[in-house]
């Protein structure tokens, strides 16, 4: 069955399994794709927190399901920084991106459409899970290109050394797990 992270989040408690991510470091596993109840809750806690703002903006994947419900409860707009480009993207712009769940560098893409709305909004940047930062990083990289301001960083957990940054908003922690064998 394995190990197993005991989190309380929103309300909710979860049983998460733990992953290694080296032979020295373990991550508990939390996902929020088909959990509407936590994702629901954890929408609603962080909306009380953060900033005013125009528009919402997430990477895909993990972070979608979070930002529509977040979008969806204040009645705002949307848009999903995509992992390639897609069809309907005209003149796509993108950064580089690695996250400690990815194994090698990604691309973010923004259509030209989507820098257009974003231009001189309040952008509220939305992730699941904020570990090291980067998948942030690229995402208002992004936005400063597009020429939109980043008011604020929002995400249900803050993983690790996340946790003392002064610059995101989160509902808890989540520790990582090393062995010192």
């Amino acid at each position: 069955m394995g190990e197993k992270y005991s989190l309380k989040v929103a309300g909710c408690v979860r049983e998460l399994p733990l992953c290694s991510v080296d032979e020295k470091t373990k991550i508990a596993a939390f996902i929020m794709f088909g959990d509407v109840e936590l994702t629901v809750k954890a929408a609603r806690e962080l909306l009380k927190l953060c900033p005013e703002h125009d528009i919402l903006i997430t990477a895909e994947a993990k972070g979608i399901p979070l930002c529509y419900e977040m979008a969806r409860q204040n009645n705002k707009k949307y848009v999903v920084a995509r992992k390639g480009i897609k069809l309907y993207m005209n003149n796509p712009v993108h950064v580089k991106v690695k996250s400690i769940t990815t194994a090698r560098f990604q691309n973010l893409y923004l259509s030209e459409s989507d820098f257009e709305y974003i231009k001189d909004k309040k952008v509220l940047v939305v992730d699941d899970v904020v570990s090291t930062g980067e998948s942030l990083t690229a995402i208002e990289t992004l936005v400063n290109k597009a020429g939109g301001h980043v008011v604020g960083r929002a995400c249900v957990l803050a993983e690790g050394n996340a946790a003392y940054r002064a610059d995101i908003i989160f509902l808890e922690t989540l520790p990582v797990f090393s062995s010192n064998c």
